[in-house]
């Protein structure tokens, strides 16, 4: 069970979110920036994401060569500068975007390698109790008497039972035989 120091921690959200310098009325839109962030991050680096923008500038590039002149948007001549600064520009914002989706992914280990822990700790207490229960049960059936050890003594008991109430030479009966 977790402890709730009463302080609202939210270690599903990276650190420099959580800092309470710049007030926020609502903690799931950081929530949701974070998860679009990594949805972001997850989508470029698919292969897909990688065909699909190849694919952009080989379309770019063609139809900025084979197209009209008065057509064209950017010049090959001058080497597809509106092409370079779009790829800069995505580029620019995928690092910081990789970035926030990893040190999220980091917080959500480190409270998972926190929760293993606690759970092999718990596990080997666990363990630890049990293996004492078991000596001391295998002490306590060391304790108690074995079926043969009771026949016997019941034997003996009956052996002498027996004895007791047999006749003297004389014929009398042993005052335990009796009842008296």
């Amino acid at each position: 069970m977790a402890r709730n120091n009463g302080s609202d921690v939210n270690l599903t959200s990276p650190k420099g979110l959580r800092s309470n310098v710049i007030p926020r009325r609502n903690r799931q839109s950081s929530d949701r920036f974070g998860r679009a962030t990594e949805a972001i991050a997850r989508g470029m680096g698919t292969p897909g994401f990688l065909i699909l923008l190849s694919l952009f500038v080989v379309v770019w590039m063609v139809y900025n060569t084979t197209a009209p002149e008065g057509l064209r948007f950017d010049s090959a001549a001058i080497g597809f500068t509106a092409l370079t600064l779009i790829l800069s520009l995505q580029a620019s914002y995928a690092a910081p975007l990789i970035l926030l989706a990893q040190n999220r992914q980091d917080d959500r280990d480190r409270v998972q390698f926190e929760q293993d822990r606690q759970r092999a700790e718990r596990n080997l207490a666990d363990t630890e109790y049990l293996a004492r229960e078991v000596v001391a049960l295998r002490l306590a059936m060391k304790d108690l008497a074995s079926k043969d050890f009771i026949r016997t003594e019941l034997r003996a008991f009956l052996d002498e039972l027996d004895r007791d109430s047999e006749p003297d030479a004389g014929g009398a009966r042993t005052a335990g035989a009796t009842g008296a």
